[in-house]
């Protein structure tokens, strides 16, 4: 284990130690910590709903129809290169400025984006940045979710500061049930945490919040608009 991995490790014994002397339970019992330790490895699956048994047309509808039920706004375009379009006729409906900042992901790089006058920067989000773009990893059909993992190329910061978050997402990455989805992320990823990145983020509409006398308000906690652009065409099958 290298020392950035042994010190995470100190760190997660002496937080689960603090927590269980805040119970006041001892340490598991061995059976039972075994049995954690095979259900972690095992991800079991639970009860699958009947519904997310689609064909991948079956997909893109019944993803579509739930992120618009929860306030999203949904464009679908047949290839990648009609992405700087798609955002800009998005941008300038909502009066916004065309400006905004990316995730520094290879599949947004390589796209020519002045070609629609779109000024780009690519890395994290500041306060100021009023417009994200960013590269989903997968959508969630059961929900209308999507699932974005935080690394390199896709700062986290982009899906919590801007106003608007725009999400760039091929319907090949679309999926039926959470578990699905989760699966795909895992054989992604690699040891020493069963594939999992630091931080996932399942985002299901814009931000809001009906705390406040059960009025609703967008944007209550991060962006108020979150647009998915689904890149594909109904005949793709996902990959997994």
């Amino acid at each position: 284990m290298s020392g950035a991995g042994a010190g995470q490790a100190h760190q997660r014994a002496a937080i689960l130690s603090a927590i269980r002397h805040g119970l006041r339970r001892g340490a598991l019992p061995e059976d039972q910590a075994a049995m954690l330790r095979g259900r972690m490895i095992a991800h079991p699956r639970h009860i699958i709903p009947a519904r997310t048994a689609l064909d991948h047309a079956g997909l893109i509808a019944l993803f579509t129809a739930n992120a618009i039920r929860e306030f999203c706004t949904v464009a679908q375009i047949p290839t990648r290169a009609e992405l700087p379009r798609a955002i800009a006729d998005y941008v300038r409906a909502q009066n916004l400025p065309m400006r905004a900042v990316a995730a520094p992901h290879p599949a947004l790089q390589a796209i020519d984006w002045a070609q629609e006058m779109i000024e780009m920067r690519f890395g994290r989000a500041e306060p100021s940045d009023l417009v994200s773009i960013q590269e989903g990893f997968a959508g969630i059909a059961e929900t209308g979710t999507l699932l974005l993992p935080s690394d390199a190329t896709t700062p986290t910061t982009l899906n919590l500061l801007p106003d608007t978050a725009i999400v760039a997402l091929d319907t090949a990455r679309l999926f039926g049930p959470y578990e699905d989805a989760f699966d795909a992320l895992r054989a992604a990823g690699a040891p020493p945490c069963h594939g999992m990145p630091r931080n996932v983020m399942l985002v299901t509409g814009p931000s809001r919040s009906a705390d406040i006398e059960r009025t609703l308000e967008l944007g209550a906690h991060g962006p108020r608009r979150l647009h998915i652009v689904l890149i594909g065409d109904d005949a793709t099958a996902a990959t997994g």
